[in-house]
């Protein structure tokens, strides 16, 4: 059921948000092997729901997310709920605040059920947390999940919530997008509050939903859009009308299909998806053009400098409690705090002239359409992958086409393309213009019309 579906039923008297929040809990408890979750609200979602539904009977309603069961990530602050971020530093962390996306969230009428596991401090894409337990992927319980967001992906592709939040400082909404076979937005720089969320990088991080379908996506950032003073990086830009319409053409689009770096190194199941993809939106009316990119490789090395010299700065004061890091994220933070600072300065430098050059893309293309990752979710404890007979890290190859948009400030989804021949999910990625938001969903909303791999769902 996606949500406008459930909306329907909710106001037709068919079902009721508190049986929509049982059916959320009952499939948590079921899947508890997944690890989704850090913490479940049981009794708050319950009294939040019939609260819910005694406004719809009184005639108040929020809109379409009314009644309706989500997740945020825990590093979204939760006022009187712990927050951990998944670290053993914050296990016991109690805010006395709640995340703008959050507040957002409850105003829209949705049913906050609980808060989902991630990546130590969202600083990693496996989801492997050595305090809080590995987060297992629903297609495949032994392969990641991905992230830092997986608890997010894992819960929406297992059908526990409708929209589980995350954030994405390189990729960490899109990556758990991919493997888990979902819909991942990561809006653009500005576009939504960071307030209230617990930072990694200061200019790098975004915030975006996870659903099962691009308009489920479309009514989750509807939501939590928009300016907060709270902020100082909040765009003042209006927010858009992003619901795409029940008819949506792609007539006279043009899609830049690039010919330098994002199909190189990729295994050839997940370069034929995309392609796939560009070919069924070519019969769709668009133009499929070949584009060429600036040095994607160079911006994503500048983001990595980026995010390891500020999320050092970030944590340096917890730096003293080294027992309490999990190594890979620890040896990332000891790398940031030697970078000398000339680096940082330069690496913002050349952001800034990067940004500048990959403008001259949209003189070319509307939207680019790439890989998200360059093979499906690879297997839990994995450390490399195989690409033309050379071993790549598992973590630089799955952040490797998805890591420069966080530089570039640009909106991107992974939206699914297709399954490899073991039967786990591909993503394709769409990236677009700097708030144009609204046009990447009305592409990926006329792709999922003509396609059905958003209506496959894992045996659990």
């Amino acid at each position: 059921m996606t949500i406008p579906e459930a909306a329907v039923s909710l106001r037709a008297g068919r079902v009721s948000a508190v049986e929509l929040t049982r059916a959320a809990l009952d499939r948590i408890r079921k899947l508890t092997h997944l690890n989704a979750f850090i913490t479940v609200l049981e009794e708050q979602a319950l009294q939040q729901a019939r609260a819910r539904d005694e406004e719809l009977a009184r005639g108040h309603d929020r809109g379409p997310l009314h009644g309706i069961p989500v997740a945020v990530k825990d590093n979204f602050c939760t006022k009187g709920i712990r927050t951990t971020c998944g670290s053993k530093i914050f296990a016991q962390h109690v805010p006395d605040r709640d995340a703008a996306v959050v507040e957002r969230l409850q105003a829209a009428g949705a049913v906050l059920v609980g808060k989902t596991n991630l990546h130590e401090l969202a600083f990693g894409i496996t989801s492997a947390n050595p305090h809080f337990g590995v987060v297992r992927n629903p297609w495949d319980p032994e392969r990641t999940p991905g992230g830092s967001s997986g608890g997010s992906g894992a819960a929406v592709a297992a059908g526990m919530v409708f929209l589980a939040m995350g954030s994405d400082t390189g990729g960490s909404i899109r990556i758990p997008g991919a493997f888990c076979g979902v819909v991942g937005l990561k809006p653009t720089f500005g576009r939504v509050s960071r307030y209230g969320v617990m930072p990694l990088d200061f200019t790098l991080d975004h915030m975006g939903p996870l659903t099962r379908t691009v308009r489920d996506a479309a009514i989750g950032l509807t939501a939590i859009a928009g300016h907060d003073p709270r902020d100082d990086t909040s765009s003042r830009r209006p927010v858009d009308s992003y619901l795409p319409s029940e008819s949506v053409s792609l007539r006279e689009v043009r899609i830049g299909l690039p010919e330098n770096f994002y199909f190189e190194r990729v295994d050839p199941e997940a370069s034929a998806a995309v392609r796939r993809m560009a070919s069924l939106a070519e019969s769709l009316g668009a133009r499929v053009l070949p584009v060429r990119v600036p040095d994607i490789a160079a911006i994503n090395t500048v983001g990595r400098i980026i995010v390891q010299a500020e999320a050092a700065a970030l944590l340096e004061p917890y730096l003293n409690r080294r027992s309490e890091f999990g190594p890979d994220v620890l040896a990332l933070l000891d790398q940031g705090r030697l970078l000398a600072a000339t680096d940082y300065i330069n690496a913002q430098r050349l952001r800034r002239l990067m940004q500048a050059e990959f403008r001259a893309v949209w003189r070319h293309a509307d939207c680019l359409f790439t890989p998200t990752t360059p093979t499906a979710a690879p297997r839990i404890g994995q450390n490399t992958l195989e690409f033309d007979g050379a071993s790549e890290d598992v973590r630089l190859a799955s952040t490797r086409l998805v890591r420069a948009v966080n530089v570039l400030g640009l909106p991107a989804l992974s939206l699914p393309c297709g399954f490899n021949r073991e039967g786990l999910p591909l993503g394709l990625h769409i990236i677009g213009r700097p708030f144009e938001e609204a046009f990447l969903l009305r592409v990926a909303a006329a792709l999922e019309d003509a396609t059905d791999f958003h209506s496959r769902k894992p045996e659990l």
